[in-house]
């Protein structure tokens, strides 16, 4: 029993060797693509409906966590999905590396929304950089099991929350494309690259 416990063991052990050596496949391009019209989609309305978002703050934050709420619950389906058809019994170690990478940017990012909210809401504001910053951070974590050119996009998100830090400031006029912009390229810009990726390796998954 203890030598089939112990082989059991090791079994595990280098399935997740070979999860972390492997190129995660679970994400869609597709629904990535549709993540970042989505927040295009956001942006343009909010241009046209929420004419003064410094005046309504709230508002302008509340449409941005719901939208990406939404965003994390269609991408996290299809993930699961995709990863049990790309890599078989290696899906769930798979699965939980790509959490591993993702989960302390996604963390970092809602406590941070929590803490400036109650401790200090006069800097809200800030809350569209940081979330830039922060989701660059989530993306250079990740690279090392997703195509190279990925390293791209965590600069884009870097330079993008940087810039909105450096040229907004409290009482200033907040542009819904401030967000819209950069999570809308961004993320259209990973459906590229993971479409590229897979058309150059022949994957008749891709979709």
């Amino acid at each position: 029993m203890r030598d089939l416990h112990r082989a059991l063991t090791d079994i595990s052990v280098i399935r997740e060797q070979l999860a972390r050596g492997t190129e995660f496949r679970g994400y869609g391009p597709a629904t990535l693509a549709a993540t970042g019209t989505l927040a295009l989609l956001v942006a343009a309305a909010q241009a046209l409906w929420l004419k003064d978002p410094a005046s309504h703050l709230q508002a302008y934050l509340t449409a941005w966590v719901l939208t990406a709420a939404v965003s994390v619950v269609v991408i996290g389906v299809e993930t699961v999905k995709r990863s049990r058809r790309a890599h078989g019994g290696l899906a769930v170690h798979m699965l939980q590396s790509a959490v591993e990478q993702f989960l302390p940017a996604v963390t970092a990012g809602g406590l941070l929304t929590v803490v400036i909210q109650q401790a200090v809401p006069q800097s809200l504001w800030m809350l569209p950089g940081l979330w830039q910053v922060v989701f660059s951070l989530g993306v250079f974590s990740s690279c090392r099991f997703l195509p190279r050119p990925m390293f791209v996009v965590g600069i884009w998100y870097l330079g993008c929350g940087l810039a909105c830090l450096a040229f907004t400031a409290p009482g200033q006029s907040i542009s819904p494309w401030i967000m819209g912009v950069p999570f809308g390229v961004g993320q259209l810009a990973v459906a590229a690259i993971l479409h590229r990726n897979r058309e150059d390796d022949g994957d008749d998954e891709r979709r």
